[in-house]
């Protein structure tokens, strides 16, 4: 028998799917393969790492030293 929040959880999911799908498919086709050249920025990459993933990489070790701690104390209890 299949419980109950298994099927909540796939009702969820395709709710989800059913109002994402549009979204996905909407992407049009890929533009002309490059000729080489010059990146359209210098110094390439162009992808801003600054102070996004030094945040989350601090909340993930906060979290992780918080499950650490608690570990701990219940070994030590």
């Amino acid at each position: 028998m299949v419980g109950k929040k298994y099927i909540s959880a796939m009702v969820l999911m395709i709710t989800l799917n059913l109002f994402t799908m549009d979204q996905v498919q909407a992407a049009g086709p890929p533009g002309p393969p490059g000729g080489g050249g010059d990146p359209p920025c210098w110094p390439a990459p162009c992808v801003p790492i600054d102070g996004g993933i030094s945040i989350l990489i601090a909340a993930g070790l906060a979290y992780g030293g918080k499950k650490a701690y608690e570990e701990l104390n219940k070994k030590s209890t």
